[in-house]
Protein backbone atom coordinates (compact mmCIF):
# COMPACT_ATOMS: atom_id res chain seq x y z
CA UNK A 1 0.00 0.00 0.00
CA UNK A 2 1.09 3.55 -0.81
CA UNK A 3 3.41 4.85 1.99
CA UNK A 4 1.31 7.32 3.80
CA UNK A 5 3.71 9.69 5.06
CA UNK A 6 5.72 10.12 1.92
CA UNK A 7 8.00 13.01 2.40
CA UNK A 8 7.15 16.04 0.37
CA UNK A 9 10.24 18.25 -1.52
CA UNK A 10 10.29 21.50 0.72
CA UNK A 11 10.79 23.54 -2.07
CA UNK A 12 7.97 22.34 -3.82
CA UNK A 13 5.70 22.71 -0.95
CA UNK A 14 7.11 26.50 -0.36
CA UNK A 15 6.30 27.30 -4.30
CA UNK A 16 2.56 26.28 -3.48
CA UNK A 17 1.74 27.68 -0.48
CA UNK A 18 2.91 30.96 -2.33
CA UNK A 19 0.47 30.29 -4.61
CA UNK A 20 2.49 28.44 -8.00
CA UNK A 21 0.29 26.65 -9.62
CA UNK A 22 2.58 24.87 -11.16
CA UNK A 23 4.20 23.31 -8.08
CA UNK A 24 0.66 22.85 -6.99
CA UNK A 25 -0.43 20.71 -9.81
CA UNK A 26 2.92 18.56 -9.07
CA UNK A 27 1.69 17.55 -5.44
CA UNK A 28 -1.69 16.84 -6.69
CA UNK A 29 -1.30 14.80 -10.10
CA UNK A 30 0.27 11.48 -8.41
CA UNK A 31 -2.27 11.21 -6.30
CA UNK A 32 -5.53 12.26 -8.83
CA UNK A 33 -6.19 8.83 -9.62
CA UNK A 34 -6.47 6.82 -5.90
CA UNK A 35 -8.70 10.52 -4.77
CA UNK A 36 -10.97 9.74 -7.70
CA UNK A 37 -11.46 5.63 -6.47
CA UNK A 38 -12.08 7.52 -2.94
CA UNK A 39 -14.33 9.03 -4.19
CA UNK A 40 -16.24 6.93 -5.74
CA UNK A 41 -16.07 4.44 -3.04
CA UNK A 42 -17.49 7.29 -0.95
CA UNK A 43 -20.51 7.86 -3.81
CA UNK A 44 -20.74 4.91 -6.05
CA UNK A 45 -20.88 7.41 -8.78
CA UNK A 46 -18.02 8.16 -11.30
CA UNK A 47 -20.11 11.18 -12.48
CA UNK A 48 -20.69 11.87 -8.46
CA UNK A 49 -17.07 11.37 -8.17
CA UNK A 50 -15.38 13.75 -10.57
CA UNK A 51 -18.27 16.28 -9.30
CA UNK A 52 -16.37 16.05 -5.30
CA UNK A 53 -12.53 15.35 -6.70
CA UNK A 54 -13.25 18.91 -8.55
CA UNK A 55 -14.37 20.46 -5.36
CA UNK A 56 -11.84 19.15 -3.10
CA UNK A 57 -8.99 20.39 -5.35
CA UNK A 58 -10.79 23.96 -5.71
CA UNK A 59 -10.96 23.97 -2.21
CA UNK A 60 -7.43 22.68 -1.72
CA UNK A 61 -6.30 25.15 -3.89
CA UNK A 62 -8.03 27.46 -1.81
CA UNK A 63 -6.51 26.43 1.25
CA UNK A 64 -2.71 25.71 -0.05
CA UNK A 65 -1.70 28.66 1.86
CA UNK A 66 -2.57 27.86 5.26
CA UNK A 67 -1.32 23.89 5.01
CA UNK A 68 1.20 23.81 7.95
CA UNK A 69 2.36 20.21 7.73
CA UNK A 70 1.37 18.86 10.25
CA UNK A 71 0.34 15.87 8.53
CA UNK A 72 1.39 14.78 5.09
CA UNK A 73 -0.13 16.36 1.80
CA UNK A 74 -1.69 12.91 1.42
CA UNK A 75 -3.78 12.97 4.24
CA UNK A 76 -4.75 16.25 4.66
CA UNK A 77 -6.12 15.67 0.78
CA UNK A 78 -7.72 12.88 1.92
CA UNK A 79 -9.19 14.85 4.73
CA UNK A 80 -10.85 17.49 2.00
CA UNK A 81 -11.77 15.15 -0.13
CA UNK A 82 -13.71 12.81 2.64
CA UNK A 83 -15.53 16.29 3.37
CA UNK A 84 -16.33 16.98 0.39
CA UNK A 85 -18.12 13.85 -0.67
CA UNK A 86 -19.82 14.30 2.81
CA UNK A 87 -21.27 17.45 1.62
CA UNK A 88 -22.93 15.48 -1.77
CA UNK A 89 -24.26 13.15 0.29
CA UNK A 90 -25.65 15.08 2.94
CA UNK A 91 -27.15 16.66 -0.76
CA UNK A 92 -28.64 13.41 -2.19
CA UNK A 93 -29.92 9.92 -2.42
CA UNK A 94 -27.69 7.09 -1.71
CA UNK A 95 -26.92 4.97 -4.86
CA UNK A 96 -27.69 1.31 -5.25
CA UNK A 97 -27.96 -1.57 -7.29
CA UNK A 98 -31.76 -3.06 -8.48
CA UNK A 99 -31.31 -6.02 -6.02
CA UNK A 100 -31.13 -3.53 -3.20
CA UNK A 101 -33.76 -1.49 -5.02
CA UNK A 102 -36.90 -4.13 -5.13
CA UNK A 103 -37.57 -7.55 -4.98
CA UNK A 104 -36.97 -9.77 -8.08
CA UNK A 105 -38.84 -9.76 -11.26
CA UNK A 106 -41.02 -12.48 -12.30
CA UNK A 107 -39.08 -14.05 -15.31
CA UNK A 108 -42.66 -14.26 -17.64
CA UNK A 109 -42.90 -10.27 -16.94
CA UNK A 110 -39.69 -9.57 -18.99
CA UNK A 111 -37.86 -6.44 -18.54
CA UNK A 112 -39.65 -3.52 -16.43
CA UNK A 113 -39.49 0.17 -17.07
CA UNK A 114 -36.22 1.89 -15.63
CA UNK A 115 -35.85 4.37 -13.01
CA UNK A 116 -34.38 7.91 -12.92
CA UNK A 117 -30.86 7.27 -13.23
CA UNK A 118 -29.21 8.88 -10.68
CA UNK A 119 -30.15 6.27 -8.22
CA UNK A 120 -27.88 3.52 -9.50
CA UNK A 121 -24.75 2.70 -8.63
CA UNK A 122 -22.16 3.57 -11.75
CA UNK A 123 -19.42 1.06 -13.12
CA UNK A 124 -15.73 2.26 -12.84
CA UNK A 125 -12.53 2.01 -15.09
CA UNK A 126 -9.93 0.38 -13.63
CA UNK A 127 -7.45 2.30 -15.50
CA UNK A 128 -8.32 4.93 -13.42
CA UNK A 129 -6.44 3.44 -10.71
CA UNK A 130 -3.43 2.41 -13.43
CA UNK A 131 -4.04 -1.14 -12.63
CA UNK A 132 -1.93 -4.07 -14.37
CA UNK A 133 -3.76 -5.67 -16.93
CA UNK A 134 -4.26 -9.49 -15.61
CA UNK A 135 -5.67 -10.69 -12.43
CA UNK A 136 -2.36 -12.40 -10.78
CA UNK A 137 -1.09 -8.81 -10.43
CA UNK A 138 1.52 -7.61 -7.55
CA UNK A 139 -0.26 -7.06 -4.30
CA UNK A 140 -0.98 -3.42 -4.54
CA UNK A 141 -3.07 -3.77 -7.45
CA UNK A 142 -4.64 -6.48 -6.05
CA UNK A 143 -5.87 -4.40 -2.97
CA UNK A 144 -6.58 -1.87 -5.06
CA UNK A 145 -8.80 -3.71 -6.95
CA UNK A 146 -10.62 -5.20 -4.40
CA UNK A 147 -11.22 -1.92 -2.66
CA UNK A 148 -13.39 -1.15 -5.72
CA UNK A 149 -15.52 -4.38 -6.24
CA UNK A 150 -19.01 -4.09 -7.19
CA UNK A 151 -20.65 -5.67 -4.51
CA UNK A 152 -18.08 -3.73 -1.78
CA UNK A 153 -18.93 -0.89 -3.41
CA UNK A 154 -22.38 -1.63 -3.20
CA UNK A 155 -22.34 -2.54 0.73
CA UNK A 156 -20.65 0.89 1.02
CA UNK A 157 -23.78 2.89 -0.07
CA UNK A 158 -25.94 1.23 2.86
CA UNK A 159 -23.70 2.34 5.59
CA UNK A 160 -24.66 6.09 7.47
CA UNK A 161 -21.90 8.49 5.50
CA UNK A 162 -19.37 8.71 8.55
CA UNK A 163 -19.30 4.95 8.98
CA UNK A 164 -18.58 4.64 5.04
CA UNK A 165 -16.01 7.15 5.42
CA UNK A 166 -14.07 5.70 8.80
CA UNK A 167 -14.22 2.41 7.00
CA UNK A 168 -12.34 3.42 3.81
CA UNK A 169 -9.84 5.30 5.68
CA UNK A 170 -9.27 2.40 8.15
CA UNK A 171 -9.53 -0.58 6.34
CA UNK A 172 -8.74 0.35 2.07
CA UNK A 173 -6.63 3.26 2.20
CA UNK A 174 -4.77 2.48 6.02
CA UNK A 175 -5.03 5.19 7.80
CA UNK A 176 -4.25 5.19 11.30
CA UNK A 177 -7.57 5.74 14.09
CA UNK A 178 -5.96 8.82 15.16
CA UNK A 179 -5.97 10.51 11.74
CA UNK A 180 -9.00 9.57 10.95
CA UNK A 181 -10.54 10.96 13.97
CA UNK A 182 -8.80 14.05 13.03
CA UNK A 183 -10.11 14.28 9.66
CA UNK A 184 -13.63 13.59 10.69
CA UNK A 185 -13.06 16.11 14.12
CA UNK A 186 -14.01 13.46 16.30
CA UNK A 187 -12.43 10.91 18.65
CA UNK A 188 -10.48 7.72 18.27
CA UNK A 189 -12.93 6.35 20.33
CA UNK A 190 -15.71 7.20 17.68
CA UNK A 191 -13.84 5.89 15.23
CA UNK A 192 -13.77 2.54 16.42
CA UNK A 193 -17.06 2.20 17.28
CA UNK A 194 -18.29 3.30 13.97
CA UNK A 195 -15.24 1.08 12.26
CA UNK A 196 -16.63 -2.25 14.37
CA UNK A 197 -20.28 -1.06 13.13
CA UNK A 198 -19.63 -0.41 9.49
CA UNK A 199 -17.64 -4.12 9.09
CA UNK A 200 -20.55 -5.46 10.55
CA UNK A 201 -22.77 -4.39 8.61
CA UNK A 202 -20.53 -4.80 5.10
CA UNK A 203 -19.76 -8.31 6.06
CA UNK A 204 -23.44 -9.07 5.97
CA UNK A 205 -23.46 -7.83 2.57
CA UNK A 206 -20.77 -9.06 0.67
CA UNK A 207 -19.56 -12.56 -0.51
CA UNK A 208 -17.28 -14.45 1.92
CA UNK A 209 -14.53 -14.26 -0.28
CA UNK A 210 -13.53 -11.34 -2.87
CA UNK A 211 -13.79 -11.74 -5.67
CA UNK A 212 -10.12 -10.72 -6.33
CA UNK A 213 -9.35 -14.21 -4.12
CA UNK A 214 -11.60 -16.01 -6.37
CA UNK A 215 -10.01 -14.67 -9.68
CA UNK A 216 -6.58 -15.43 -8.54
CA UNK A 217 -7.38 -18.94 -7.29
CA UNK A 218 -8.69 -19.74 -10.71
CA UNK A 219 -5.78 -17.77 -11.92
CA UNK A 220 -5.61 -15.78 -15.41
CA UNK A 221 -6.09 -18.22 -18.01
CA UNK A 222 -8.97 -20.25 -16.57
CA UNK A 223 -10.67 -16.78 -15.93
CA UNK A 224 -10.34 -16.22 -19.78
CA UNK A 225 -11.65 -19.61 -20.20
CA UNK A 226 -14.88 -18.87 -18.33
CA UNK A 227 -15.25 -15.65 -20.32
CA UNK A 228 -14.74 -16.99 -23.31
CA UNK A 229 -17.16 -19.54 -22.86
CA UNK A 230 -19.92 -17.20 -21.52
CA UNK A 231 -19.11 -14.85 -24.78
CA UNK A 232 -19.59 -17.57 -27.06
CA UNK A 233 -23.11 -19.03 -25.22
CA UNK A 234 -24.12 -15.24 -26.08
CA UNK A 235 -23.05 -14.93 -29.50
CA UNK A 236 -24.45 -18.45 -30.40
CA UNK A 237 -27.84 -17.38 -28.83
CA UNK A 238 -27.33 -20.65 -27.07
CA UNK A 239 -29.40 -19.84 -23.43
CA UNK A 240 -28.42 -23.74 -22.33
CA UNK A 241 -24.99 -23.21 -22.47
CA UNK A 242 -25.31 -19.34 -20.79
CA UNK A 243 -27.49 -21.31 -18.47
CA UNK A 244 -25.47 -23.80 -17.31
CA UNK A 245 -22.82 -21.41 -16.57
CA UNK A 246 -24.61 -19.54 -13.98
CA UNK A 247 -24.68 -20.25 -9.87
CA UNK A 248 -28.30 -21.64 -8.49
CA UNK A 249 -28.67 -18.93 -6.79
CA UNK A 250 -27.53 -16.28 -9.44
CA UNK A 251 -29.04 -12.52 -10.28
CA UNK A 252 -29.06 -11.02 -13.12
CA UNK A 253 -29.90 -6.81 -13.14
CA UNK A 254 -29.47 -4.27 -15.44
CA UNK A 255 -29.50 -0.70 -14.62
CA UNK A 256 -31.24 1.97 -15.56
CA UNK A 257 -34.24 -0.94 -15.27
CA UNK A 258 -35.36 -1.40 -11.73
CA UNK A 259 -36.00 -5.19 -12.79
CA UNK A 260 -33.66 -8.03 -11.99
CA UNK A 261 -33.69 -11.82 -12.01
CA UNK A 262 -32.97 -14.22 -9.43
CA UNK A 263 -32.16 -18.24 -9.68
CA UNK A 264 -30.50 -19.95 -12.90
CA UNK A 265 -34.21 -21.15 -13.70
CA UNK A 266 -35.82 -18.06 -13.80
CA UNK A 267 -32.68 -15.89 -15.74
CA UNK A 268 -32.71 -18.92 -18.41
CA UNK A 269 -36.61 -18.07 -18.69
CA UNK A 270 -36.58 -14.77 -19.10
CA UNK A 271 -32.95 -15.08 -21.31
CA UNK A 272 -35.05 -17.76 -23.37
CA UNK A 273 -38.10 -14.73 -23.44
CA UNK A 274 -35.69 -11.93 -24.56
CA UNK A 275 -32.67 -11.22 -24.69
CA UNK A 276 -31.68 -15.10 -26.13
CA UNK A 277 -35.10 -15.64 -28.11
CA UNK A 278 -32.96 -14.93 -31.31
CA UNK A 279 -34.70 -11.48 -31.62
CA UNK A 280 -31.19 -10.10 -31.29
CA UNK A 281 -27.66 -11.00 -32.97
CA UNK A 282 -24.74 -10.07 -30.03
CA UNK A 283 -20.98 -9.40 -30.39
CA UNK A 284 -18.89 -9.01 -27.50
CA UNK A 285 -15.78 -7.06 -26.41
CA UNK A 286 -13.81 -8.07 -23.29
CA UNK A 287 -12.60 -5.39 -20.96
CA UNK A 288 -12.98 -4.77 -17.02
CA UNK A 289 -14.37 -2.89 -14.70
CA UNK A 290 -14.33 -2.85 -10.38
CA UNK A 291 -11.72 -5.12 -10.69
CA UNK A 292 -13.43 -7.93 -12.26
CA UNK A 293 -14.04 -9.20 -15.73
CA UNK A 294 -16.44 -7.20 -17.96
CA UNK A 295 -18.28 -7.20 -21.18
CA UNK A 296 -18.70 -4.39 -23.91
CA UNK A 297 -22.13 -6.18 -25.53
CA UNK A 298 -22.95 -4.58 -28.88
CA UNK A 299 -26.36 -5.77 -30.52
CA UNK A 300 -26.74 -5.84 -34.04
CA UNK A 301 -28.81 -2.53 -36.20
CA UNK A 302 -29.96 -3.65 -39.38
CA UNK A 303 -30.69 0.10 -40.50
CA UNK A 304 -27.02 0.76 -39.32
CA UNK A 305 -25.78 -2.85 -40.78
CA UNK A 306 -23.21 -2.60 -37.57
CA UNK A 307 -23.07 -3.55 -34.40
CA UNK A 308 -24.38 -0.87 -31.78
CA UNK A 309 -23.27 -0.80 -28.27
CA UNK A 310 -25.85 -1.86 -25.69
CA UNK A 311 -24.76 -2.83 -22.03
CA UNK A 312 -21.94 -3.48 -20.55
CA UNK A 313 -21.72 -6.68 -18.45
CA UNK A 314 -20.11 -6.77 -14.89
CA UNK A 315 -19.38 -10.34 -14.25
CA UNK A 316 -19.12 -11.52 -10.64
CA UNK A 317 -17.88 -15.25 -10.74
CA UNK A 318 -17.67 -18.03 -7.66
CA UNK A 319 -15.66 -20.91 -8.70
CA UNK A 320 -16.27 -20.96 -12.27
CA UNK A 321 -19.56 -20.35 -11.59
CA UNK A 322 -21.45 -17.01 -12.59
CA UNK A 323 -23.31 -15.84 -9.57
CA UNK A 324 -24.10 -12.58 -10.60
CA UNK A 325 -24.07 -10.51 -13.68
CA UNK A 326 -24.94 -6.52 -13.38
CA UNK A 327 -25.25 -4.89 -17.24
CA UNK A 328 -25.03 -1.30 -17.23
CA UNK A 329 -27.84 -0.72 -19.97
CA UNK A 330 -26.55 2.35 -22.26
CA UNK A 331 -29.68 3.71 -23.94
CA UNK A 332 -31.30 6.64 -22.83
CA UNK A 333 -34.29 5.98 -19.51
CA UNK A 334 -36.65 8.84 -20.57
CA UNK A 335 -39.90 7.76 -19.57
CA UNK A 336 -42.36 6.06 -22.20
CA UNK A 337 -44.02 2.80 -23.13
CA UNK A 338 -43.54 -0.25 -21.30
CA UNK A 339 -43.40 -1.90 -24.28
CA UNK A 340 -40.40 -0.09 -25.58
CA UNK A 341 -38.32 -1.21 -23.06
CA UNK A 342 -38.73 -5.09 -23.71
CA UNK A 343 -37.04 -4.33 -27.06
CA UNK A 344 -34.64 -1.86 -25.69
CA UNK A 345 -31.84 -2.91 -27.99
CA UNK A 346 -33.94 -1.81 -30.78
CA UNK A 347 -34.31 1.89 -29.55
CA UNK A 348 -31.67 4.22 -30.65
CA UNK A 349 -28.25 4.90 -29.29
CA UNK A 350 -28.20 7.72 -26.85
CA UNK A 351 -24.78 9.34 -27.81
CA UNK A 352 -24.23 10.40 -24.36
CA UNK A 353 -24.98 7.32 -22.48
CA UNK A 354 -22.65 5.28 -24.72
CA UNK A 355 -19.46 8.17 -24.00
CA UNK A 356 -20.61 7.70 -20.53
CA UNK A 357 -21.07 3.84 -20.77
CA UNK A 358 -18.79 2.25 -23.32
CA UNK A 359 -16.16 5.69 -23.74
CA UNK A 360 -14.74 5.60 -20.13
CA UNK A 361 -14.11 1.97 -20.91
CA UNK A 362 -11.88 2.37 -24.68
CA UNK A 363 -14.33 0.56 -26.25
CA UNK A 364 -15.29 1.26 -30.04
CA UNK A 365 -18.18 2.97 -30.90
CA UNK A 366 -19.45 0.36 -32.90
CA UNK A 367 -18.42 -2.71 -34.44
CA UNK A 368 -18.56 -4.23 -38.42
Amino acid sequence: MTDLHTTEDPALLERARAGDESAFGRLVEPRRGELHAHCYRMLGSVHDAEDALQDALLRAWRGMAKFEGRSSVRSWLYTIATNACLDQIARRPKRVLPIDYGPATDPDRGPGEPIVESVWIEPYPDEILGLEDGFDAPAASYERREGVELAFIAALQHLPATQRAVLILREVLGFSAKEVATSLQTTVAGVNSALQRARAAVEERVPDQTQQATLRALGDQEVRAVVDRYVDAWERNDVEAFAAMLAEDATFAMPPLASWFSGREAIREWALGWPLSGAWRWRVVRTTANGQPALGFYAWNARDEAYRPFALNILTLRGTEVSDVTAFIARSAEPRDREVFERYPDEPVDAAKVDDVFGRFGLPSHLD
